[in-house]
């Protein structure tokens, strides 16, 4: 009888890092008297802020629901426009769909494949009231020039730091603590630098938007009787405004504080793998890396850029070739506009996004992720040099 192979295992592009301490902290949670709306979330809002030196945070059910709530508590008029980058997950862009807001896109940075702030300025219109820079793979955007174009344009700028807690800006201040935006939201999927398995948080140095982002989280539902118009009794509460019900849970903020209290080492383990990589990769003329060596980046993903064409092979049999060798790959991301709904709803050309074209032909997502083993990392690099020593 003919033995069967054994299948080999594939190394996904991101995984969560999960130990006993992690469980540990929602086991206990899972023991209390309160699975939502407990003392667990409001210490994570606290464990945020201390990280990132932010006022305020608002944590709530995952990033989509931050980017709503974000532009939601901005209150702007329906029908105008906010700026956003094509390289990201789309729900960058729906946050403002979902506000009645129209969606312009600004071409991204040739290097970074961050929004451009020479391209921001040329999108810009008169009715533009607020920009969505995204910090692609953990690298920082240029926040400190997209701010002053923000000033000058009189817009609101949220950032979208979905892929980067942990980073740093070149002054040093932690991405997050909003020295040059209005709001910055996180993101916990279990791919990102920490996990609460879903969740998310929005950060704000402004009173006024915590506490109407505090509001719209929960129904649009407030309990301050110095802000009621009427108080009959403890029991009593208002609805003020259409809200969502967009909480985080006691068990998820658990395991948000656990996984808050290791993400240096986190961090720490993806910079040496994205060191690694980047050492093997150098000198090979048919690949770039997006990610350059920097201890301020937090580094969600590793990206590189193969001009495929010159090879003469297309990503998806570069992909199936990877995938054999027990490597798996993603593509971050298929342009936002180039989705059926944008392209359907807000006709743009091609052509305005040159970059973004170009890095969308290029771009492969490689694993990078806290458990990933030397041995591992070495799988992937071979995998990949192999790829490309047979195809030239």
């Amino acid at each position: 009888m003919l033995k069967m192979k054994k299948p080999v295992s594939v190394l996904p592009y991101g995984r969560q890092s999960i130990d006993n301490d992690d469980v540990a902290f929602v086991v206990r949670t899972l023991k209390s008297p309160f699975l939502t709306q407990g003392p667990a979330v409001e210490a994570f809002e606290h464990a945020l802020c201390a990280y990132t030196g932010a006022k305020y945070c608002v944590a709530v059910a995952n990033g989509t629901a931050a980017l709503h709530l974000a532009v939601a508590s901005l209150g702007l008029k329906k029908g105008s426009s906010g700026v956003t980058s094509p390289i990201t997950f789309l729900a960058s862009a729906n946050a403002l769909v979902y506000n009645g807001i129209k969606p312009l896109f600004a071409d991204v940075d040739a290097k970074t494949a961050n929004m451009s702030p020479e391209a921001l300025q040329c999108v810009i219109k008169k009715d533009t009231r607020l920009i969505i820079p995204v910090h692609f793979a953990g690298c920082p955007a240029e926040m400190k020039r997209i701010d002053a174009i923000a000033r000058r344009r009189k817009c609101y700028v949220i950032e979208d730091a979905a892929h980067a807690i942990g980073s740093s800006y070149p002054d040093g201040g932690r991405v997050g603590n909003c020295a040059y935006s209005d709001m910055t939201i996180f993101s916990f999927h279990p791919v990102k630098m920490i996990t609460t398995g879903e969740g998310g948080a929005i950060m704000t140095n402004d009173k006024k938007f915590y506490d109407r982002l505090r509001s719209l989280r929960s129904h649009g539902v407030i309990r301050d009787p110095r802000v009621m118009k009427k108080n009959p009794g403890p029991w009593y509460y208002e609805m003020r405004e259409l809200g969502f019900n967009y909480r985080l849970t006691d068990m998820q903020a658990a395991l948000g504080l656990s996984q808050l209290k290791k993400i240096n080492q986190f961090i720490a383990r993806r910079q040496q793998i994205v060191s690694r990589y980047n050492a093997a990769f150098r000198q090979r003329s048919w690949i770039r890396s997006v990610s350059i060596d920097d201890k301020s980046h937090a580094y969600h993903l590793y990206v590189i850029r193969i001009d495929f064409r010159k090879l003469k092979i297309s990503r998806k049999n570069f992909m199936g070739r990877l995938a054999r060798s027990g490597v798996g790959t993603q593509v971050h991301y298929i342009p936002v506009y180039r989705h059926p709904f944008y392209s359907r709803n807000f006709k743009v050309s091609y052509a305005w996004f040159s970059q973004a074209e170009k890095y969308y032909e290029e771009c492969l997502s490689l694993p990078l992720f806290p458990g990933l083993k030397d041995s591992d990392v070495k799988r992937v690099i071979s995998a990949v040099l192999q790829c490309g020593q047979d195809i030239l």
